[in-house]
């Protein structure tokens, strides 16, 4: 039998914490293309804490194969909205956390996640200023048809075109999460009479905001404005439809920057070549990148899914997710 003394027992234990600490054996896939793009802070904060960063080198979403091939040794991920689906889950053995740049959670499989004991985590505040600022810079472009004059004066064409007003419109936000919270309070401000809906209201803050909150078809009916901030539906069908955009006045404008396919799109064209619809902007779209017919239509704004596009919340929607990850991770 093999006698094992104290002595080196203790250097074994020595050694073992020294290339514990030492070596960067613990690895972790930074999935979103743009991380680390306005300043490398994410980065640094992973590697001080003794992590190897597996960087997108595609800039582009990762294809379920590539986030396997990528993450495949990985035990955590600071993850964009590839696909982590159970096919993705099951072929990465040792993954522990799952940290999302961003609040949406739809492309990941949560519950089948945390069977496996992986912990999922996201950044429910990073992006909140950011996609409400968007919201009322569309809202404005859109009443004032301002990307369009700057199109026609690029263009050296001299037309003046004109608008509405923002004052006196009555503003309906469909869904009061942090984000349609912030919106709400956000037209308040600017003198705007605010109506919402959503499943489970906070009642206490509409009354201290003084937003009414309504039903949802007396929310489409009522509004000149309707601004949309919902996750959408599970099975990925549209909460506003035919009949849903048949309930909104002529003279109403919608903004979306919550999920692509919220809208039917198709419907959407139809209204709005018919002109039953004063205009829409669309941050998100139900395939992206978007090029379908909603592109040929003048009383459009479309932006690429910039919601979150700020730099300043964007690097702190970076840091906050690297930071929930390394907590988690301890």
């Amino acid at each position: 039998m093999k006698i094992v003394r104290f002595k080196d027992l203790f250097l074994d234990i020595s050694l073992n914490k020294f290339l514990i600490k030492n070596i960067k054996y613990m690895k972790v896939l930074a999935s979103p293309s743009s991380i680390g793009q306005i300043d490398i802070k994410p980065f640094e904060l992973l590697e001080s804490h003794g992590y190897e960063v597996i960087k997108n080198p595609y800039g582009r979403k990762l294809t379920e194969q590539e986030t396997v091939a990528l993450g495949k040794d990985c035990i955590g991920i600071i993850a964009g909205v590839e696909s982590l689906n159970s096919r993705v889950i099951d072929a990465l053995p040792i993954l522990k956390c799952i940290s999302r740049v961003g609040v949406g959670m739809d492309s990941v499989d949560i519950n089948y996640a945390e069977s496996k004991g992986i912990k999922v985590l996201n950044t429910p505040d990073g992006p909140t200023r950011a996609v409400a600022e968007l919201t009322l810079g569309l809202t404005l472009s859109l009443l004032r048809k301002i990307p369009n004059a700057h199109l026609d004066l690029k263009k050296k064409i001299w037309k003046k075109q004109t608008g509405s007003l923002l004052l006196g419109k009555k503003v309906g936000v469909l869904g009061l999460g942090r984000i349609g919270r912030m919106v709400a309070e956000s037209f308040k401000a600017l003198g705007n009479p605010v109506y919402g809906f959503d499943p489970y209201p906070n009642k206490e803050w509409a009354k201290q905001k003084e937003v009414d909150i309504i039903g949802f078809e007396e929310l489409l009916s009522t509004c000149d404005i309707l601004t949309i901030h919902v996750p959408g539906n599970k099975d990925g069908s549209a909460i506003i439809g035919k009949d849903q955009l048949a309930l909104l006045k002529r003279e109403c404008f919608i903004i979306n920057v919550s999920r692509g396919g919220v809208i039917d799109e198709d419907a959407l064209y139809d209204v709005l070549k018919a002109e039953q619809l004063a205009g829409v902007a669309l941050d998100v779209f139900s395939k992206e990148p978007y090029d379908g017919k909603l592109c040929e239509l003048e009383n459009v704004v479309l932006t690429p899914h910039i919601g979150s596009y700020a730099k300043e919340g964007k690097l702190k929607m970076e840091v906050d997710a690297v930071q929930n990850l390394i907590n988690a991770l301890k």
